[in-house]
């Protein structure tokens, strides 16, 4: 066991000192410590990348789980894992098939990085993306037109409930936007992920504007382009690291930046075609009927019988106003950006709170919230509701944050 804060566990930089924290790096430890924590009747989390995570400051009876290669830079002493390597047994590749296998606790960016230099397709559009391979199912990570679900094969999961390890496919997750059913519920650890990828060296069809135009792609056209709108993964992965640094969504110890959560909000999501004239109507009132015609907002698919009630107050279908009646099944739903809605509520690039600077949006990125060094949960707390709640006020739609929270809530009290 190492003693290891949460400030050197995650991206944020947040949080104080576990209990302990244990360092696994195979599936079968992962399982076998989970377990005998589990049966102990310890409070564990299991960390991989840490670059999910909002962690309060009241934390010292956790027991992290962190589950890592062997060269993992922020363990040390003599029990940390001696070196190991990623592109031997922690991760497996068949360029023939296509099939990619990675240990849960392999860099997510190594693992794309792999592939790419393997000529296969399908991952090159979520480079740059901090955090680890066992992660990117729970959280169903996506960018630039690409989510894991597209690729995703099997997943081996530690059931917590049962004890039992074993593999389940992409069906039985209940996959969706930045969701699935082991988010948030602690239900099972995933300890390896399966992927089967193109083999023929080109890149997953290119659909998102900022994207296809980096790359000489029309953008209109990419969007309902089928094959014809690829190019090599390797041309692809570099166009989204650049946009990607552009933004400050690419790690960096010596950028301030970059020390976030990556996307803190989700785009939110609503339902009918109501609720989407409700909020346009509302950026209308705001700003004018430029920015009303100009807003961003794209079809996302349609409403099945479990989705959550219509609401009205802040609009119909508005998420975290009050239910009035559930959506037939087949409603149409709507995303709207959620960067381009706090941008126009009054919080641009580099906003903080003010009299409290510790915290603030990155200054490349509204949806980036950023500890500017020095700053607590209660500091990142304040910044988000501030966010939430002006973007509510503006234009009746509450902003859901992405990340798992730990020890601390949006509407922490603690928090000024």
């Amino acid at each position: 066991m190492v003693a290891t804060d949460f400030a050197h566990l995650t991206t944020l930089r947040t949080g104080d000192t576990p209990a302990a924290t244990v360092a696994c790096t195979t599936p079968e430890a992962v399982a076998a410590v989970v377990r005998d924590l589990d049966a102990a009747g310890r409070d564990v989390l299991v960390v991989g990348g840490g670059s999910n995570l909002v962690v309060g400051e009241d934390v010292g009876g956790l027991v992290v789980v962190l589950v890592t290669t062997g060269d993992d830079a922020r363990l040390t002493g003599a029990d940390a894992p001696a070196p190991g390597d990623p592109a031997g047994g922690d991760v497996t590749v068949d360029r023939r098939t296509g099939t990619v296998r990675a240990f849960a606790g392999v860099t997510w960016d190594d693992l794309v990085a792999r592939t790419v230099a393997e000529g296969l397709g399908g991952l090159e559009c979520l480079s740059g993306i901090p955090g680890s391979v066992g992660a990117t199912p729970v959280q169903n990570v996506g960018a630039y037109g690409a989510e894991v679900s597209q690729t995703l094969s099997r997943v081996h999961l530690h059931d917590r409930t049962t004890g039992r390890s074993g593999w389940v496919g992409p069906e039985d997750l209940d996959l969706g936007y930045r969701h699935s059913n082991l988010k948030f519920t602690g239900r099972a650890v995933v300890t390896e992920v399966e992927f089967t990828l193109r083999t023929d060296g080109l890149s997953l069809p290119l659909r998102f504007g900022e994207l296809a135009r980096r790359l000489g792609v029309d953008a209109d056209a990419a969007a309902d382009a089928g094959d014809g709108a690829r190019r090599p993964v390797a041309e692809v992965r570099e166009a989204v690291l650049d946009l990607r640094r552009g933004k400050g969504m690419v790690l960096d110890p010596d950028d301030h930046d970059t020390w976030s959560a990556g996307s803190f909000f989700t785009n939110p999501v609503v339902v009918g075609d109501a609720a989407r004239d409700a909020v346009i109507a509302r950026v209308r009132e705001r700003c004018g009927d430029a920015e009303a015609a100009a807003v961003p907002c794209y079809a996302a698919g349609v409403s099945a019988a479990t989705d959550r009630p219509v609401a009205a107050g802040g609009g119909p279908g508005a998420s975290g106003t009050v239910p009035t009646a559930a959506p037939a099944a087949g409603t149409p739903r709507y995303k709207f950006s959620a960067a381009w809605l706090i941008d126009r509520a009054g919080f641009p690039r580099g906003w903080h709170v003010p009299g409290n600077d510790r915290a603030g949006l990155s200054t490349r990125h509204t949806l980036a919230l950023t500890n500017r060094g020095g700053a607590t949960s209660a500091d990142i707390v304040e910044l988000a509701r501030a966010v939430r709640d002006g973007v509510r006020a503006a234009f009746g739609v509450t902003l859901e944050p992405e990340p798992v929270w730990v020890g601390v809530t949006l509407d922490d009290p603690a928090a000024r």
